[in-house]
């Protein structure tokens, strides 16, 4: 069975650019393609996004609302043959739908995983600890963190570690690190340097960037990119321009171009493939794959088919 939805996940159901042409001529999904208006007349009164995504989780704490993504290891099988100790920082857990096919699927990593709702982290750890793990205790390592807004915790990757590899062209960043360049060299305290992981072999972003505001993305990147080993792997699984649960949207509903507020403050954003890649390149990444994964699937309750669009992507960081 997990084998037959993992290949259903991999299936090129339709094809993309025929659909963005359906799209593009039904007058009822106009509002889709407008050009968003200038800033001053965007809503003024917004929920903190941090505080709504708690909110949400916390309304979704049953665990019944994420499936496993048992797709997962199909479409980025690099987390199965990581060796001993391989490190993987998994970027917006949720309940541990996604940390536990890697930790299942390969016993030999080390899986550090972040959210920003304290809750949902317990529910992860919950999840985890009772799935019969071969020592999920030693291999598993939850903690709270809003990355597109505090950046990563300096122990993934301490100021020492962040300076060798950053790009110098990031000038966003600089005036911060410059300040503070001087006195990192003596850099961190002893707890913090012999604490320190030295970076990560993968970060997976599974649908955790689309929940960022726009303008926070380049940022939120840049810290995946600092974080990471030379030579080290981005996994990217977002949602694509088009898909069904765009179209849903009002128009009222928008708060940006491709980017939507729901109901209950949580933000999305839908991503082309053009989008992604200069993310990703501006930041410093090397492009190896990027696709729109189109899967055609039917809802059980009213029998109706749906069309979901995926953005797949893999992005490395230069040695």
């Amino acid at each position: 069975a997990s084998a037959a939805e993992a290949e259903e996940y991999h299936s090129k159901d339709f094809d993309w650019e025929t659909l963005k042409q359906d799209i593009e001529n039904d007058p009822s999904l106009r509002h889709h393609l407008l050009p968003f208006p200038s800033p001053q007349e965007e809503p003024t009164i917004r929920q903190d996004s941090v505080t709504a995504w708690q909110k949400f989780h916390i309304q979704h704490s049953s665990g019944k609302f994420f499936k496993e993504r048992r797709y997962l290891l199909k479409e980025f099988p690099e987390l199965v043959s990581g060796g001993q100790g391989c490190k993987i920082l998994e970027v917006g857990c949720g309940n541990g739908s996604t940390a536990l096919p890697i930790l299942r699927g390969n016993k030999k990593v080390i899986l550090y995983a972040c959210d920003c709702s304290n809750e949902i982290l317990e529910k992860a750890k919950e999840f985890v600890t009772t799935s019969n793990i071969v020592s999920v205790e030693c291999r598993f390592h939850p903690f709270n963190c809003d990355f597109a807004t505090t950046g990563f915790p300096k122990w993934l990757a301490c100021d020492s570690c962040r300076e060798m590899f950053l790009l110098k062209r990031q000038n966003s960043l600089s005036d911060v690190k410059e300040n503070s360049r001087a006195d990192s060299n003596d850099s961190c305290s002893m707890q913090e340097s012999t604490s320190c992981i030295g970076g990560v072999d993968f970060v997976t972003l599974i649908f955790t960037l689309s929940a960022v505001r726009l303008e926070r993305m380049p940022i939120a990147i840049r810290e995946c990119f600092s974080v990471l080993k030379p030579g080290g792997l981005l996994l990217f699984r977002d949602y694509g321009l088009y898909d069904m649960t765009m179209l849903r949207f009002k128009s009222d509903q928008r708060v940006g171009f491709r980017e939507y507020m729901r109901s209950d403050g949580t933000y999305s954003y839908f991503f082309c493939l053009d989008t992604v890649r200069n993310l990703f390149v501006t930041a410093g990444f090397i492009e190896l794959e990027i696709e729109y994964c189109c899967v055609k699937s039917v809802n059980r309750r009213n029998g109706k088919s749906m069309e979901r669009v995926w953005v797949h992507g893999k992005f490395k960081k230069p040695m």
